[in-house]
């Protein structure tokens, strides 16, 4: 299997500092350090979200993952464009299949993941909050796919993934017009679920975290692959999907436990197997 380093060019550095990762008992916060650029993604930024991304999808004990942006100006503003502006025609390519292949990885993720939005979510920032599970946004923050905007298009899974959450009819009118939005907007047309006051993302987005995690994660995990793969297939086809995730939590000690502590009347303890 290839790894991530050999997707990179050789010169890309691996620099921790770039992207942070904590941990909060069986919750984690991915978090782009760059906050003097608007969080946007260099090559070597990509090279360490999708490297953490790898060792943390094989952490099954990790039951809900948060991924932001440092300071409260930006989630991601997307491509770093300054970078962009000097690198060899030849390294573009390599960049484009990167930053394509971060949000494939943030959407293939077994645990669920969640966007908290804490400032502007443009370009490839909105692609990568349209590649979690669940979006958390707050009050201040704006969106939009603006790339029209630069002469070109999303090309990180914008113009798949907004259609198929907000319809192709809105997505269309955002993606063509490059227009921004603000976070009441955002959550109207379901781009964005909820929205926090400024100054309580972070504890609303734990609350959020807090009640997935507090599930079954066996569950949860084949719950998110049942909606995640039998949305895009014919409707028998995925009832189907859906019939063998429900089986693979059938034999599960996690299933028994709830059933006792149903009957106990105390909250169950899931151990994830």
């Amino acid at each position: 299997m290839t790894s991530v380093a050999d997707q990179f060019p050789a010169d890309v550095p691996d620099l921790p500092e770039l992207v942070s990762c904590s941990r909060e008992g069986d919750v984690a916060w991915l978090t782009v350090e760059r906050p003097e650029v608007m969080n946007c993604l260099s090559f070597a930024t990509l090279r360490r979200l999708r490297t953490l991304l790898a060792e943390l999808r094989e952490d099954l004990s990790l039951r809900c993952l948060l991924i932001t942006g440092a300071g409260e100006r930006a989630f991601c503003a997307g491509a770093d464009l300054k970078e962009r502006r000097t690198m060899p025609a030849e390294r573009v390519p390599h960049f484009v299949r990167n930053i394509r292949a971060l949000m494939d990885d943030v959407e293939s993720m077994p645990q669920p993941t969640v966007a908290v939005v804490g400032g502007v979510a443009f370009g490839g920032g909105t692609e990568l909050m349209l590649a979690c599970d669940l979006r958390l946004a707050a009050a201040h923050a704006r969106f939009g796919l603006t790339e029209t905007s630069l002469a070109i298009i999303p090309g990180a899974g914008g113009t798949q993934r907004l259609p198929r959450l907000i319809g192709k009819a809105r997505a269309k009118e955002l993606i063509l017009t490059a227009r921004r939005i603000d976070a009441a907007e955002a959550q109207r047309i379901g781009l964005v679920g909820s929205v926090a006051p400024d100054g309580e993302l972070r504890a609303a987005a734990l609350e959020l975290a807090a009640s997935i995690a507090s599930n079954g994660p066996v569950a949860v995990r084949a719950a998110k692959r049942a909606v995640d793969q039998g949305c895009e297939l014919p409707l028998a086809e995925g009832l189907e999907l859906e019939a063998r995730c429900y089986e693979e939590t059938l034999p599960t000690h996690d299933r028994v436990e709830a059933l006792e502590a149903f009957a106990e009347k105390r909250p169950p303890r899931f151990e994830g197997r």
